[in-house]
């Protein structure tokens, strides 16, 4: 994975609760085989009409948000289905960082392993951060090392996050490299035992 520490950019303002992970990414991508490919098709069915042409009106279409690393939205984010595609898709197509009041818990879960930074702020900051962001592009910088969130008006935001998870994020560490940072103990441990 990627480190985290520091993400500028517009914001997405996803103004929409209950966002499950089969709008994040429908069923009928799943058949792929690696963690890629899944970008172009996130909210595949809010994005593109029936003939596979943009939905002009809808948010991730619009150029001023093309750049964007910080998706933004309401409640409930990521409820649902369990597949872990959804943060694939979410990180793939250039998201590092999603803002909401809350997340469906495995989906919360798997942002932290997959790389992408879930952040809980209230419904009223969220609700604040939105306006802005539709108004006209609203910039903010996040900083994982100080968890805060600050708005290009000098609006500071900050976040909880539990240490382990901040840990692996700013290292950029999935579990597998985690089990390295025992390597020494695992070699001691191997030269010790009997062989058969």
């Amino acid at each position: 994975m990627e480190p985290i520490n520091i993400v500028k950019s517009v914001i997405t303002p996803l103004d929409r609760k209950n966002v499950d992970t089969d709008q994040i990414i429908s069923k009928e991508f799943l058949k792929r085989i690696e963690r890629t490919g899944f970008g172009q098709f996130l909210f595949y069915h809010w994005r593109f009409d029936a003939q596979g042409n943009e939905i002009a009106d809808f948010v991730l279409n619009k150029p001023e948000f093309k750049e964007s690393k910080i998706l933004v939205a309401q409640d409930n984010f990521g409820c649902g289905s369990s597949r872990e595609h959804a943060p694939w898709a979410i990180l793939d197509y250039g998201f590092n960082v999603v803002i909401a009041p809350s997340f469906a818990d495995i989906f919360h879960n798997n942002c932290y392993k997959n790389g992408i930074l879930p952040i809980k702020l209230t419904e009223s900051e969220c609700d604040e951060i939105l306006a802005k962001g539709l108004a006209q592009p609203y910039k903010m910088e996040v900083n994982l090392a100080e968890q805060t969130v600050t708005g290009e008006d000098g609006t500071i935001y900050h976040f909880t996050i539990d240490p382990y998870y901040k840990e692996t994020l700013l290292n950029g560490w999935d579990e597998i490299a985690l089990t390295f940072k025992y390597e020494d103990h695992i070699a001691a441990y191997e030269a010790k035992r009997v062989a058969y």
